[in-house]
């Protein structure tokens, strides 16, 4: 039913925090396969990836990458987004009801401090962002990246929460909100 996709450099620790919140949807068997897409990483997200059973890419073309998707839907995120409790029944909720792309609710408990979010537009994948492989395949093109896909098209919300990938890097800075 649905693919999980990452892009990654140099991206071990966040990788496995993202994949350690996506078990709960495997064993549920709605995840039915994780892509990750290297970057010239010259850590260990190859072998964190690996060992979770990811395909590891170091060179793809978007058009192929979705078409070989093994799910109906895609979940594009970004490493050290962590979904919450509940995601995996707001995932199926939604897409048996719904065919438009959706993103999820950001962590009321990790949200940045007012003053930043003033002014400030939210990155394509900082919430995720669901697709289905049909909408995905219309706007794919060679060159593109996973932000260039989520970006430009409306997208519902979905009822589960988030923690995007930057409160991760905030909390190993020492800043967490």
């Amino acid at each position: 039913m649905l693919t999980i996709i990452m892009e990654c450099r140099d991206n071990e620790a966040e990788l496995a925090q993202t994949l350690s919140a996506l078990v709960s949807g495997a064993v549920e068997g709605v995840v039915r396969d994780v892509i990750v897409l290297d970057q010239g990483s010259r850590d260990g997200s190859s072998k964190v990836a690996d060992a979770a059973g990811c395909r590891f890419l170091t060179d793809w073309d978007m058009k192929d990458l979705v078409r070989s998707a093994r799910g109906d839907w895609l979940l594009l995120l970004e490493p050290g987004a962590r979904p919450l409790s509940g995601w995996v029944d707001a995932v199926v909720d939604h897409v048996a009801i719904n065919g438009n792309p959706a993103r999820f609710l950001g962590s009321r408990s990790h949200r940045r401090p007012f003053f930043q979010r003033l002014g400030r537009r939210m990155a394509p994948l900082e919430h995720g962002y669901l697709v289905s492989k049909r909408q995905a395949s219309a706007v794919a093109r060679s060159g593109m990246t996973l932000a260039d896909l989520a970006k430009g098209s409306g997208a519902r919300t979905l009822v589960a929460e988030i923690v995007p990938a930057w409160a991760m890097k905030a909390f190993r800075a020492g800043t967490a909100t």
